[in-house]
């Protein structure tokens, strides 16, 4: 593995419009993936990693032009593919192939095994039907499948066998750069270490380098050398793998590793968790885009507020605005600090009497005058300013206002790979 990077990602983005109206004119963005930057080296293993709908798939296909970015650039070897014509496009996907989710869908039913794998041999121009078999054959043998399997069809398959054939038809061109995008989601956990162990043999073999696409950070963790954290389209964090894992600088990361099953729950640490839903990313939030969820979300500097009472706070400030206070079940200031986990007292006067007030309005009904008292007294940086990647006292970088004291530590910007 070198330093040099075969793939550089800087500040990807891909929104998609959102039209309404009988003229179908576009009303709005939904930022799949938001201005994201890594690397993947060559003979490395990258893992991005997140919740469903992070638009970890979104990144994928449009590093590999799948579909068009909609800003930012994508160097392969110093040069920007997002500016290549048809022809350079062409030798591109020689050398960068991609392994889709769902290995059931990605054949036809009506071609041979043989045939769908040999099928990008003749895209890109060896017609030599001798030549094709033979380097099919060989292909499905790496793959730990028969040579004789190129005359079956895939419904006779299992779904791990079929994943090894899609990996066979990624790698017949012997390229350099492979995209799998959750590649064991779909099967059995047995069949899963099969084809991560085949995965890691390939490799090694081969001289690939991989970008994987995950929510499962049991996977991540087996084969991957560094991992990039996304939420809501944005990168959150990125470390070396077991830097990672043995200390993670943002909260969601925490929740993450957090969700982990333990074979022995008496060996779990303390549980993280979250609340509310994934915010919509056609509207996502202002400033930091985890901050209606984060369990360790920064209060403001005016006031004091023991640990994690600000997130209850928060919390019954956000139902408010959306319309989530029932006043006509919850009668009484009691029985709204019950529902929300609101503390009997805040030990800072000045904000319990704003948090009285507050709560006041909305047991007499006036919602929206409880969510604007809330809001004006309690700002939080969370909610104003979006942060920015910088290197942690980790020694990775992380995006979280927890880490802005140490802002002046940040990365220095990163190069063109062209320079």
């Amino acid at each position: 593995m070198t330093d040099d990077p075969l793939l550089a990602v800087r500040d990807l983005k891909k929104h998609y419009p959102v039209r309404s109206g009988l003229l179908r004119r576009v009303t709005g963005q939904v930022k799949a993936v938001d201005g994201i930057s890594f690397e993947v080296r060559e003979g490395e293993t990258v893992g991005l990693v997140g919740e469903s709908g992070c638009g970890k798939s979104t990144t994928a296909t449009s590093v590999l032009r799948l579909e068009e970015p909609t800003a930012g650039d994508v160097y392969f070897e110093g040069d920007d593919i997002t500016a290549y014509d048809d022809d350079e496009q062409k030798r591109f996907r020689r050398r960068a192939q991609m392994v889709f989710q769902d290995p059931n869908s990605a054949f036809d039913p009506r071609m041979t095994v043989g045939e769908s794998v040999a099928e990008p041999l003749a895209i890109h121009g060896l017609r030599d039907d001798d030549r094709q078999a033979e380097i099919v054959s060989d292909i499905l043998e790496r793959v730990g499948l028969s040579a004789d399997d190129a005359d079956r069809y895939p419904h006779e398959f299992s779904g791990g066998q079929k994943q090894r054939i899609a990996l066979a038809r990624a790698l017949i061109l012997n390229p350099d750069l492979l995209v799998a995008d959750e590649p064991v989601s779909a099967l059995d956990v047995s069949v899963q270490a099969e084809i991560l162990s085949l995965l890691d043999d390939l490799q090694s073999e081969l001289g690939l380098s991989m970008l994987l696409i995950s929510h499962d950070l049991g996977v991540v963790r087996e084969v991957c050398d560094r991992v990039g954290v996304m939420y809501l389209g944005e990168m959150v964090e990125v470390a070396p793998t077991e830097e990672l894992f043995a200390n993670p600088q943002h909260p969601y990361t925490e929740a993450l590793l957090a969700s982990i099953p333990e074979p022995d729950p008496r060996s779990r640490g303390e549980a993280v968790e979250l609340t509310g839903d994934v915010p919509d990313p056609s509207n996502p939030p202002s400033g930091c885009s985890f901050h209606t969820r984060c369990p360790r979300v920064v209060p403001p500097e005016d006031f004091e507020f023991p640990d994690g009472s600000f997130r209850q706070v928060l919390d019954f400030r956000l139902a408010a605005e959306n319309g989530d206070v029932d006043t006509d079940a919850l009668a009484g200031d009691t029985a709204l600090r019950e529902e929300f986990g609101l503390p009997s007292s805040l030990p800072d006067p000045d904000a319990e009497s704003v948090l009285a007030a507050a709560i006041s309005d909305a047991a007499s009904g006036d919602v929206e005058a409880a969510a604007d008292r809330l809001a004006d007294a309690f700002p939080t940086v969370c909610e104003r300013t979006d942060p920015e990647l910088v290197d942690t006292e980790a020694g990775h970088p992380a995006a979280c206002h927890l880490h802005d004291a140490a802002s002046e530590h940040a990365p220095p910007e990163l190069t063109n790979p062209q320079d």
